[in-house]
C-alpha cells in the first residue's frame, strides 16, 4: 500500500528526496511552505501522513485532531526531549532530526498502521463534541477520543435545560459538601453561554481558570502542577475547593475545545477524588449549522462534560414550566448522549407552585406523563438560605449550614460518595457538619 505524505520545512533538503529514492510504501506528494499549507493539503484528502520537519512547536491538540479527522497522522522531527515529550502528549509521533530515509519512512508506515488499527468503542464519548465526529466514523477511526483516565477520580457532571433551573448553586454546592466531608476536589464551570461560578463563589477572577487550563493541554503542557496552579483555592470551615473558573464572555466559546477539554478533566481526575462540572444548558450538535465539519463545535464543553461524566445530574425546577422544559430536555439528552443515565433532580420544590404535599404532586405527575428515569430527589426551595449564600459570596454550608436545602444537597451527593466508598454510613467529619 502506498502511502502519500507531505511534508513542510526546509531544513533538510535530502528529506524529501531521501523518501523518493527508497521506492518504499511511502511517496512525497507535496512540499509545504508552511503550516497553514500543509493542513489545506491534509484537509483536501491529498495525504495519510505529514512530515513536520520545522515548526513542530506550532503543533497543538486541535491541530492533530483536525488532522486525525481526515485520517492524516503527523510526524514531527526534533532533537528537544522535552519537546518530544510534549509532541507525544497531543499525539504526535516524534523523531530526531538527523533520523536517515529508511527510518523515517518506518515510522510513517508505523504511525500510519497503529492510526489504522480498529479501536474498541469507547462507551463513554457519544463522539457528539468532536469536531469532524462524522468524517472519522466513516473512516472508522477514533483517534481522538481520549483514553480512559488513568485516575479513580469521579467526573460528576450537572446539567439542566434552558430557565435557570439551579444547575450552578447545586453543582457549587455538590463540590463544597464532598470538600467538607474530607475529599480533594475540582469544581469546573464549563457553561460556555453564562459561566457563573465565580460570581456564585465571590472571586474576582478575570483569568478564565478554563480556558487557561485547555489552552497548556492544546499545547501539551498541562500537567499536575500547571492545573493546580490555573485553579483558585476556596478555603473552606473544613476542607478546600479547588475552581476553574468559566470563561468571562460567551463569545470566547472557542477556547473550550472537546480535545483540551476532555485532557483537563482527565488530568483533573488523576489529582483529585471528585470533579465537578457546572455545564451548560444547550446539546445541539451543530452538525446542520456548519458547513464545516472542521469547525469548533459552539456545544462541544457541554457535549464532552456529559460524554466523559461518570454521574449526570439532570436539574429541573419543580413548577408548570420546569417541568416540561426538563421532560424536553431529558429526551434531547438521550439523543445527544444515549449512555449518560442521568440521576432526575428537582429543584425548587415549593407549596405554592406544585400544590399541597408538593414532592407526592410531582411524583404522581411525573409517573404518569414524564419520562421512564424516575426522580431521585427534591431540592425544597429555600430562597432566604440562597440569597444569604450568594450575597455572602459563600456556599450553603457556610452560610445556612441549617437550611434544608443545604441538607437535602449534602445527602444526595454524600451518601452515594460514601457508598463508592464502600460504606454505608456518612464520614465522621460529613457528620459533624450535617448536625453543626
Amino acid at each position: 500500500m502506498s502511502i502519500p505524505v507531505v511534508t513542510v520545512g526546509q531544513s533538510r533538503e535530502d528529506l524529501v528526496g531521501g523518501l523518493e529514492r527508497l521506492h518504499g510504501p511511502v511517496t512525497v506528494v507535496r512540499r509545504c511552505s508552511e503550516l497553514a499549507e500543509l493542513l489545506a493539503a491534509c484537509q483536501s484528502g491529498l495525504a495519510r501522513a505529514a512530515v513536520v520537519a520545522e515548526g513542530s512547536d506550532e503543533l497543538t491538540a486541535s491541530l492533530v485532531d483536525r488532522l486525525a479527522a481526515v485520517g492524516v497522522v503527523i510526524v514531527a522531527l526534533t532533537d528537544s526531549a522535552s519537546e518530544t515529550a510534549r509532541l507525544t502528549a497531543i499525539g504526535v509521533t516524534a523523531a530526531p532530526a538527523g533520523v536517515d530515509s529508511a527510518a523515517l519512512a518506518g515510522r510513517i508506515s508505523g504511525a500510519v498502521d497503529q492510526w489504522s488499527r480498529p479501536k474498541p468503542l469507547q462507551t463513554g464519548d457519544g463522539g457528539f463534541a468532536d469536531t469532524g465526529a462524522a468524517l472519522r466514523t466513516q473512516l472508522g477511526a477514533e483517534d481522538d477520543v481520549p483514553a480512559e483516565p488513568s485516575g479513580a477520580g469521579q467526573l460528576i457532571a450537572v446539567w439542566g435545560p434552558a430557565g435557570s433551573p439551579g444547575r450552578t448553586l447545586v453543582a457549587a454546592n455538590m463540590a463544597g459538601e464532598l470538600a467538607a466531608a474530607g475529599n480533594s476536589v475540582f469544581l469546573i464551570d464549563a457553561d460556555s453561554y453564562g459561566a457563573s461560578v465565580a460570581g456564585l463563589l465571590g472571586l474576582l477572577d478575570e483569568a478564565a481558570g478554563l480556558a487557561q487550563a485547555c489552552r497548556l493541554a492544546d499545547l501539551g503542557q498541562l500537567d499536575a502542577g500547571a492545573l493546580q496552579k490555573v485553579a483558585t483555592p476556596v478555603a473552606l470551615k473544613s476542607g478546600t475547593l479547588r475552581v476553574l473558573t468559566g470563561i468571562t464572555r460567551a463569545d470566547r466559546w472557542t477556547e473550550l475545545r472537546a480535545s483540551a477539554l476532555g485532557a483537563v478533566f482527565e488530568k483533573a481526575r488523576e489529582i483529585a477524588d471528585y470533579v465537578v462540572v457546572d455545564t451548560g444548558f444547550c446539546l445541539e450538535a451543530d452538525e446542520e449549522l456548519s458547513f464545516d465539519t472542521m469547525a469548533p463545535r459552539r456545544n462541544a464543553a457541554t457535549l464532552r462534560s456529559l460524554e466523559l461524566a461518570d454521574t449526570v445530574y439532570a436539574i429541573g425546577s419543580a413548577d408548570s414550566i420546569g417541568v416540561p422544559r426538563l421532560v424536553r430536555g431529558l429526551s434531547e439528552l438521550e439523543v445527544a448522549v444515549p449512555q449518560a443515565a442521568p440521576r432526575v433532580i428537582l429543584n425548587k420544590v415549593r407549596a405554592s407552585a406544585a400544590g399541597r404535599s408538593p414532592e407526592r404532586q410531582l411524583r404522581d405527575a411525573w409517573e404518569r406523563y414524564g419520562p421512564a428515569a424516575p426522580i431521585a430527589a427534591f431540592l425544597p426551595s429555600d430562597s432566604a438560605a440562597s440569597d444569604s449564600a450568594l450575597l455572602s459570596g459563600c456556599l450553603l454550608l457556610e452560610a445556612a449550614p441549617h437550611s434544608g436545602l443545604r441538607l437535602a444537597i449534602a445527602d444526595l451527593v454524600c451518601a452515594p460518595a460514601q457508598r463508592n466508598r464502600r460504606s454505608s454510613v456518612l464520614s465522621s467529619t460529613a457528620k459533624r457538619r450535617l448536625k453543626g
